[in-house]
């Protein structure tokens, strides 16, 4: 019974799947006495499945796992295979796959962030294990992730309050019988080791276990910056009952790298000269590294009342406590062009800036999260219905410590800074900044009128109670709101394997928080409206699938507005609209060719805003096109030898927001090789990569944060390898 509920979790139906396995037994059966005459060796069959890339279904679009046909969304998953075959570590190395995402101040030895369809996801509630929200100011281990998910657009249905770019999830791997280790290697001398390792057991197997370790000697592009990870995770599963499951997921991760500050402009109207991706800006022999803890903690229980309703009940908890540290390249007070300037927040033309040391310990951030759902199918009226209704609660808090942000010298991008004395005075007392929380009611329908027509119709009430706090304990902003999130599509199939949708969505967004030089310095403001409207089409043609979306996108302006003064003001007027198409193709092209393809065009502009010279243009940091492809071609004549390759373009973006300063367009390309084969009876994995081929300089990054504007290089040539075994 347990091993008939397991199958059908996996989408088996559970009944068919045992009589079509109980008719192989029957007709394969021999009689006994032959039986014992004749003894068979056992057989273990192990390996990677490289049945592609393309992925049938994503949990990211709604409140199950669901075909991403029948989704009335734009949704990108990346699987184990593709995550293997790229070597990725890093979330940045998982979506350069997807035109629509583009980095949002991600540096070096830093927890990195995103933009999604041209708007910047937040850290509070953008990105979700299994469904659940986390902490996103951690790089998270993808060791024991069987594949990520990225959901383009509103999301308030799903999460509550989130960003209108869209929302990230992490899918943990399940327990199965595994044995494996990896180690790898690269061009700077690297050292990777990883062990997968799982099974069932118990009188009826009705438990599963599966650990994921690994540990990672970083040795990083930018010189001085080199680091350290651990990471652990423990996934469990309980068949308690053929009605009922327990998931549990653990996992944590240490890293400990110096983080590498990003570039300005210079003169604050002009990309720096002959930059290198290599050089450490404002490098002090002294400087302590980043350091991060993080914990991830969720689980879930599922009840079948029924085959047509069930329950979940669903929670998390996500800590991360960051060490932050760091010498910091900020603005050029101390240089003689910017004399006059009321903040300065750019280099000098002549390429000086000022050093800071930057101290930050203890910034802790949690989010904690529990939902109750009941799902069932039923007939109404004529019409099928797929029902969810539940209510979710989320807390966050957010406890750090004033920074401490000293101003040590100045230095220039042309020659190495030399060592200043530190800051030694006492650390700032930790408080409470942030206490959030917002309570949700949902509920979700799908109607079928008949086998082309479908309409799913659903919103969430949420409750907002968030609270800012200054140093003293004294309460800066209490806001307490209700709003109302309505969602609805409309899904037509004019054949089985062709649908077409249409889709409005209203979402709620947390405040941004002023930079540290505004007038309204650390101020936390209130949430934001965003609203989306989105019509696509999704085909699948034999082993490949091919996705269109257009839509648009509105939300409050957020920015520091300069003031007559030349003092700065953060502050919510006017609103960004980002009109787009994206395009996708991914699965096997030819019987040896699989492709994983986007394409993403966005036109972002900025009106109402009080400030002309911020308008008319395209918004800061966003392409109007971008495009990502890759490919895996299985050589003909040595089994197991795929060759693989691909490239990623970016067309030129705005670096401040006057639209004054463009950075170029780029194409990276990439290649490597994958060679399946045994060694001593052990199924083995070999793969190559090399990234950035022709050893491309480009601006990978030019957007803002905290009110500043940062500038980073793309990584240079960089060559890995890495050997999987399988016991």
């Amino acid at each position: 019974m347990h091993t008939s509920y397991r199958a059908s979790r996996q989408g088996l139906p559970a009944p068919r799947f045992a009589r079509n396995l109980l008719g192989l037994l029957l007709a394969g059966a021999t009689p006994a006495t032959q039986a014992a005459e004749t003894l068979l060796p056992a057989l273990t069959v192990s390996g990677d499945d490289y049945s592609g890339y393309r992925a049938d279904s994503a949990a990211v679009g709604g409140f199950e796992t669901a075909p991403l046909l029948d989704t009335p969304a734009s949704i990108a998953v990346f699987n184990e295979a593709l995550i293997k075959d790229q070597q990725a570590r890093l979330l940045s190395e998982v979506l350069k796959n997807d035109a629509s995402v583009g980095e949002s101040y991600a540096p070096v030895g830093y927890y990195e962030n995103f933009m999604l369809r041209g708007f910047s996801l937040n850290a509070a509630n953008s990105y979700r294990i299994n469904g659940r929200s986390i902490a996103g100011e951690q790089n998270v281990g993808l060791e024991n992730k069987q594949q990520v998910e990225v959901l383009k657009g509103l999301s308030g249905l799903q999460s509550g309050i989130s960003e209108p770019g869209g929302l990230i999830n992490y899918v943990t791997k399940r327990p199965t019988d595994v044995r494996s280790v990896t180690v790898a290697t690269d061009d700077r001398g690297s050292g990777y080791l990883a062990t997968d390792v799982g099974g069932w057991f118990g009188s009826e197997q009705q438990f599963g276990l599966r650990a994921n370790l690994a540990h990672e000697d970083i040795h990083s592009y930018v010189e001085h910056t080199n680091g350290q990870r651990d990471f652990a995770a423990l996934a469990f599963d309980w068949n308690i009952s053929p009605d009922a499951l327990l998931q549990l997921d653990v996992e944590y991760q240490t890293r400990e790298q110096r983080s590498a500050p990003g570039y300005q402009l210079l003169g604050g109207s002009e990309l720096p000269h002959h930059a290198s991706p290599k050089k450490l800006l404002a490098h002090q022999s002294g400087s302590k590294p980043v350091s991060s803890e993080a914990l991830n903690l969720n689980g879930s229980f599922e009840y079948r009342f029924d085959d047509q309703w069930k329950g979940t009940f669903s929670a998390s908890r996500s800590r991360v406590v960051i060490d932050d540290y760091s010498s910091f390249a900020w603005g050029c007070y101390g240089a003689a062009s910017c004399a006059g300037t009321t903040v300065p927040n750019h280099f000098s033309r002549e390429g000086d800036y000022d050093l800071y040391d930057f101290r930050s310990p203890d910034d802790t951030r949690r989010n904690d999260e529990a939902q109750a759902m009941l799902s069932g199918n039923f007939a109404a009226g004529g019409l099928d219905h797929e029902l969810n209704v539940g209510t979710s609660a989320l807390r966050r808090v957010v406890d750090k410590r004033d920074a401490i942000n000293q101003m040590i010298g100045s230095a220039n991008i042309n020659g190495e800074p030399a060592d200043f004395p530190r800051y030694d005075g006492p650390l700032n007392d930790s408080y409470r900044h942030l206490d959030s929380r917002q309570y949700g009611l949902f509920i979700n329908d799908r109607i079928s009128f008949n086998e082309h027509w479908q309409t799913v119709l659903g919103a969430r009430e949420v409750r907002l109670d968030e609270k800012t706090f200054d140093s003293q304990g004294d309460t800066r902003r209490h806001t307490q709101r209700y709003v109302f999130l309505p969602q609805a599509a409309l899904i037509y199939k004019p054949i089985e394997n062709l649908a077409l949708y249409t889709r409005y969505s209203k979402g709620l967004s947390l405040g941004g928080e002023a930079p540290w030089f505004a007038s309204n310095a650390f101020d936390i403001l209130a949430p934001t409206v965003s609203r989306q409207i989105e019509a696509g089409i999704k085909y699948d043609w034999q082993r490949i699938s091919l996705a269109a979306a257009l839509f648009q996108i509105r939300q409050a302006y957020q920015y520091s507005r300069p003031n007559e003064d030349g003092s700065f003001t953060y502050t919510q007027q006017g609103e960004q609209k980002n009109t787009g198409l994206e395009l996708s193709a991914n699965g096997w092209a030819t019987q040896r060719l699989q492709l994983s393809a986007s394409v993403a065009a966005i036109r972002a502009r900025v009106s109402g805003s009080d400030t002309p010279a911020y308008e008319g243009h395209q918004a800061l940091n966003v392409p109007t096109l971008r495009a990502s492809l890759h490919g895996d071609y299985a050589l003909p004549w040595l089994d197991g030898l795929a060759l693989l390759g691909g490239v990623q373009y970016s067309g030129s973006k705005y670096a401040n927001r006057q639209g004054e300063v463009r950075t170029g367009s780029y194409a990276v390309f990439n290649i490597g090789s994958r060679y399946s084969t045994r060694i001593d009876g052990y199924d083995t994995v070999f793969r190559l990569t090399v990234d950035n081929l022709f050893d491309k300089r480009y601006w990978r990054d030019a957007g803002d944060y905290m009110g500043d504007g940062y500038l980073f290089q793309g990584p240079p040539l960089t060559a890995r390898l890495s050997a999987s075994i399988n016991f």
